[in-house]
Order: structure tokens, then sequence, then C-alpha cells
């Protein structure tokens, strides 16, 4: 079984990562960090975004051999999150949260390129499905927390 040396949230770590074991998978079986929810299976929702090298990427569809960048996950963005995090409670931006910790991942990379304007965050975010809420108030809490 081959092993891969991977960068998560700061900390190396080597894992068991034979053929094309997706990041999702390695992250949740491996290392506990279950924030990155798999519900799609094919990068299609964004529930398991997670950042590697700093740019937001579909964990279950993302082969974790192939990573050479860091991963940060919402577990490892939980300082810099609680802003918005805290703008999401507030405005009651999410209902059932599973696809919650996906599009705070998101939006800090957003946030981070200092991307501000309502319609590029809506369009930046459309890869994050939300089955339970409408976007306009998620679309608010990152405008609200990037001022």
């Amino acid at each position: 079984m081959a092993e891969h040396r991977l960068v998560v949230n700061g900390t190396t770590v080597t894992v068991a990562a034979p053929g094309l074991r997706s990041v999702a998978e390695v992250l949740r079986e491996d290392l506990g960090l279950t924030a990155a929810k798999v519900a799609c299976g094919r990068g299609e929702c964004g529930a398991c975004t997670v950042l590697v090298g700093g740019e937001p990427r579909m964990a279950c569809s993302t082969p974790a051999i192939l990573v050479r960048d860091e991963i940060e996950t919402s577990e490892g963005l939980a300082e810099e999150s609680e802003r918005l995090r805290r703008s999401f409670a507030d405005r009651g931006a999410f209902q059932c949260g599973f696809c919650t910790p996906g599009q705070i991942v998101h939006a800090i990379a957003l946030l981070r390129r200092g991307i501000s304007d309502p319609g590029r965050i809506r369009h930046e975010l459309s890869g994050n499905l939300c089955r339970c809420t409408g976007y306009q108030a998620i679309v608010d809490c990152v405008v609200e927390a990037g001022s």
C-alpha cells in the first residue's frame, strides 16, 4: 500500500493513499476530520469543499495522492472563520447545516482574495448547493464578514 505525505491544517501527516482514494476519504476515515461532507461523491454539490493551496476544491473528487499543496479544512479554519460563522448563525443562513462547512470554507477563499461584490460572491458560491435555504442570506453573510 502506497503512503503519501499531506499537509493538513498546518500539520504534516502520512496516510495510506492507494489508487485514487479521495481527499474526503483520507480526511474523514484516517484523520477524523468530518466537516467536509460527502453528499454527491462526484464533485458537484460543494458539501465537501476544502482549500488546496488556498483554492476551493471538492474533496470527494480530488485524489489524495495528487495533492502537493496544503489542505485546509473547516476545522482548521475555525478561528479565521469565526466572524463568518457568527454571521451565518445570526442571519439564519443555514437550517440543517450539512452544506455549511463547505459554504464557509469556500467563502474564506473569497474573503482572502478580497471579493466583496454580492454578484461575484453569488457566482463563485454557485457550486455549493443548499437545499434548505435561499442563497441571499449566505451571500449577505459573506459580504458582512468581509466588511
